[in-house]
This record gives C-alpha cells, sequence and structure tokens, in this order.
C-alpha cells in the first residue's frame, strides 16, 4: 500500500498532519509543537537527528530543518566553510548551513505549495529521507575537516556516492 493511500479520504489535508503520520508510521519520536509545526528524532547511521517541520500559510511553504550538534574547533571553521560550499556543490535538493550561535549543522529545504496545492505523503517522506541521507553521507566529512585537521578538499572525498546495483 502506497503512503497516498493512508490519506485518500480527506479533502485538504494540512501538511503537518501528513508529517505527523509518517512519523507513526516510522515508529520516530515526535513532538507535535504547534498546528504548523513538529520535531522528530530521527536515528541515523552516525548520530539522532533533530528534524522539525514547519508550515507558512503567509509564504505556502513546507520548511525542513534537519540537525546536529557540532563544535569544531575556533581554529577550524574556514575549514567548516570551505568544506560546506564544497557539499553544498552536491547537493540539489537542500543546503548545509552552520549555525554559530547555536553550533548545529543544519541541513536546510523547503517545499513550496503555492496556489493552494497541497504536499503528498510521499513527497514529504522524501524530504525527510533526503535529508537524513545527506546528513549520514557528509558527517564523516565535517568531522574529518574539523577535528580530523584534514582539509575540505580530502575530507569531502569520504562522502561516498549512492551505490547503484549489487557487488
Amino acid at each position: 500500500m502506497s503512503l497516498s493511500e493512508d490519506f485518500l479520504t480527506a479533502d485538504d489535508l494540512h501538511p503537518i498532519d501528513i508529517v505527523e503520520t509518517l512519523a507513526e508510521h516510522r515508529a520516530w519520536e515526535f513532538d507535535r509543537v504547534t498546528d504548523d509545526q513538529i520535531a522528530m528524532a530521527v536515528e541515523g547511521q552516525w548520530r539522532t537527528y533533530s528534524l522539525t517541520l514547519a508550515w507558512s500559510a503567509r509564504e505556502e511553504t513546507l520548511r525542513l530543518l534537519c540537525t546536529f550538534d557540532m563544535d569544531p574547533p575556533a581554529g577550524r571553521l574556514a575549514a567548516l566553510h570551505d568544506l560546506i560550499n564544497r557539499v553544498n556543490d552536491d547537493c540539489w535538493c537542500g543546503a548545509f548551513t552552520w549555525w554559530a550561535e547555536q553550533r548545529l549543522m543544519v541541513w536546510r529545504y523547503g517545499l513550496m505549495l503555492t496556489g493552494g496545492q497541497s504536499a503528498a505523503p510521499e513527497q514529504i517522506d522524501r524530504m525527510i529521507a533526503t535529508a537524513v541521507t545527506a546528513s549520514e553521507r557528509f558527517y564523516p566529512a565535517f568531522q574529518l575537516a574539523t577535528w580530523g585537521g584534514r582539509d575540505p578538499a580530502e575530507a569531502v572525498q569520504v562522502a561516498i556516492a549512492e551505490a547503484y546495483g549489487r557487488a
């Protein structure tokens, strides 16, 4: 059964209602912060990622933030910024940014639903999966460039592209 089949009877579903149903389906810890916002914890290989999805009716955009703690040494911030630029060149659906004050690495994405469009559960599921996959893929590179003292060009090489086929 596809994700959409769970939602066929509703005419106008709120995007955060869809996210909540997905979180329940995936058995993720979540908190419905407000009618327009939900926070979740998604376990990855490297760490647990904090995801927040928020609906902005004014901008007709579903925003996704996927964050994880980082505390890079002050002397490695230039390398981190260089690496973020390199990493973002490989990302077409979202981007990383560093929030220095909060000490967080952030993956950001916005799904625009202008003109009264609604999001399909598959779209939201893909948004979440893309955020976690990108965080998992590049987490080792962020660690190598900041704590391992590696050159950003070298560190990004550990971010192996998705494999296709079978060995």
